[in-house]
């Protein structure tokens, strides 16, 4: 199968070496001329995969055009709030009838657009040929060919099952699944939940509490879940609860590692500078918000993060007000 990634990140780069130690030739689209050099002449991508070496079948090239040409599977790996701008620079070069292949883990500021429903709007086809990849996939791991295990989920069995097949290695283990809604929804709050998770680490708090966030974050994704139409089995599984604790308890994850600098006291600009990279659930926080403010649902944990993130509001009082909340049953009705 020719497949092309699209971008050259650190998620995006180390799809394509799934891709390429599955036996796909693969094209990486870099932005810059010295990855995509890099890449071809030294088969490696150091400034996001240091010391990881990279399959000869991986090419990488800067043209987009290039990278698509006769692709049967196109992957889409790029920030989730500049996901409708490169693709609808992409949109004219895509190949007809190729399965486009969802990375992306966010809820759009806006629209409040699921990643798969924007592809679907932006490169005008239709949710079938959609396919999204999530679940607990640390990027840096996965590279150095550490065991894990990811769901990909889609409507239409043929090309889910061929994703399935041509990502399928002795240490990435996929699995399928029907439910869409409810894997990126996991996928997208999931990078909220590890903002706070980073946060409490930073304010130096226990276990009983990490684990007491866990629990409840989970519990709000499936209120949200249940309201969109997911499967509640979802949010169990891996691009549910694995998902969320690998991002939470991961001292590479990105969004655990950003909160724990607002944890610390850093404001937002300062926890921005120092990490570098796209930190998802900052953004993310405000379009999860408006996304469950505009269904009805109830999700505290979220409001107080878009609070630390975007109102200024110290993380110690954000606790408070989560822990000052009226008392009611776990598990409601």
């Amino acid at each position: 199968m020719r497949t092309a990634v699209l971008s050259a990140g650190s998620w995006g780069t180390t799809f394509a070496k799934v891709l390429a130690d599955n036996g796909h030739r693969t094209t990486l689209h870099a932005r810059r001329e010295r990855i995509a050099r890099e890449i071809n002449e030294e088969h490696s991508n150091g400034e996001y995969l240091p010391g990881v070496s990279l399959p000869a079948l991986i090419t990488a090239t800067t043209d987009y055009r290039e990278a698509l040409d006769g692709a049967e599977l196109v992957v889409l790996s790029v920030p989730s709030q500049s996901l409708r701008e490169n693709l609808s620079e992409w949109r004219s070069a895509l190949p007809p009838g190729a399965t486009l292949v969802s990375l992306m883990k966010g809820i759009e500021l806006g629209t409040t657009l699921r990643m798969s429903e924007v592809i679907a709007e932006v490169a005008g086809v239709e949710p079938g040929q959609i396919v999204v990849v999530s679940g607990p996939n640390l990027a840096p791991e996965i590279a150095n060919r550490q065991p894990t295990a990811t769901v990909v989920a889609g409507t239409d069995t043929a090309r889910t099952t061929a994703v399935q097949d041509a990502i399928s290695t002795d240490y990435f283990r996929p699995y399928t699944n029907t439910d869409v809604v409810g894997c990126e929804l996991g996928g997208a709050v999931k990078n909220v939940i590890a903002l706070a998770y980073g946060m409490l680490s930073g304010m130096g708090l226990g276990d009983n509490t990490k684990a007491t966030l866990i629990t409840r974050g989970l519990a709000e994704t499936a209120r949200l879940g249940a309201k969109l139409g997911a499967d509640p089995l979802t949010f169990a599984g891996l691009a549910g609860l694995g998902d969320l604790v690998a991002s939470c308890v991961s001292p590479i994850a990105r969004n655990r590692t950003f909160g724990e600098r607002l944890g610390r006291g850093e404001s937002l600009a300062e926890a921005q500078a120092a990490t570098k990279q796209t930190a998802e659930g900052v953004k993310s926080c405000r379009s999860v918000r408006d996304l469950a403010v505009a269904n009805g649902v109830e999700m505290p944990i979220t409001e107080q993060v878009e609070r630390v993130c975007h109102e200024g509001l110290d993380p110690r009082k954000g606790v408070a007000a989560l822990m000052s909340r009226e008392t009611k049953p776990e598990i409601p009705g």
